[in-house]
């Protein structure tokens, strides 16, 4: 692919942060908010609220979501700064280094929300 596809995948994730993180703040931390809407929320972080959250195969889903999104949007830009102090031939072995990272963060996240899913909640 070429650059401009990748920038344009950033764009893509980013907007995407935009709406799940949004969608974390106003279910995690404005619970105020919630109340006086009359959608009352019991403490997002109480045990039993934490637990059924990491049961429930929405929120997994999302997590998993926002840890892809997350990944691909700061280590495209990790690569792209560095990549303009990286020297022509250094810039491949970066990009794969990049990669690895991403892949390997990718894979501990999503075994850990997984195998927390699993085990009865986050």
């Amino acid at each position: 692919m070429r650059e401009s596809r990748y920038w344009i995948l950033s764009l893509v994730a980013a907007a995407c942060l935009v709406v799940l993180l949004g969608t974390h703040l106003f279910l995690m931390h404005l619970d105020t908010l919630l109340a006086y809407l009359g959608m009352a929320n019991p403490d997002p972080l109480d045990y039993s609220a934490v637990m059924a959250r990491g049961r429930s195969g929405g929120w997994v889903g999302a997590y998993i979501l926002l840890l892809a999104f997350s990944l691909y949007h700061g280590l495209y830009g990790l690569r792209s700064v560095l990549s303009e102090v990286v020297s022509p031939p250094g810039q491949r072995m970066l990009t794969w280094a990049v990669i690895a990272v991403g892949f390997i963060a990718f894979t501990w996240g999503t075994y850990v929300v997984i195998k927390s899913s699993l085990m009865g909640g986050v």
